[in-house]
């Protein structure tokens, strides 16, 4: 953005609108490209995310899911099960609290987020190659910002 747009709101609200729209496009067409290359099954976004969340977060609980989320307790808890009916989740009883669920990733889900992690990387890095030095330059500095952009959405929403 320009020092113009910090003190226009209209200026900074259409920049915001046409990043907002690159951001959306480039997620579609790296989600549509690596499901075309990968090799197995899709998940269904929410259980991909809540499979991503318990991966970062080991030992959390439903409810902290829940939370983090945003979505119902008993959402999550159907997500839990259809995760772990597939071996990708584990869901144990809290040593604290035996009515809290606590959840932890398997090994086979461990692989299969890296594998799809990767499969991204490697699609993103062929496509970013094509680029020229000063796109690619710009895309490096602006992922920091892209960053520090989304905790300021996430703690004003």
């Amino acid at each position: 953005m320009t020092d113009t747009s910090r003190s226009d709101p209209a200026a900074s609200q259409a920049a915001a609108a046409e990043l907002l729209g690159a951001i959306s496009i480039v997620r579609r067409t790296v989600r549509r490209a690596t499901r075309q290359a990968w090799q197995q099954e899709p998940l269904p976004p929410a259980q991909s995310e809540l499979l991503r969340l318990a991966a970062d977060r080991p030992g959390m609980t439903v409810a902290d899911a829940a939370q983090e989320l945003r979505l119902a307790p008993n959402t999550v808890s159907t997500l839990v099960g259809r995760l772990t009916a597939a071996g990708l989740l584990d869901r144990a009883r809290g040593a604290a609290d035996g009515r809290t669920a606590v959840l932890t990733v398997t090994d086979k889900a461990r692989l299969r987020i890296a594998e799809f992690r990767d499969l991204r990387a490697e699609l993103a890095g062929v496509a970013l190659a094509g680029l020229s030095p000063a796109d690619q330059q710009a895309l490096a500095v602006a992922a920091p910002a892209l960053r520090r952009l989304a905790e300021l959405m996430e703690t004003r929403g």
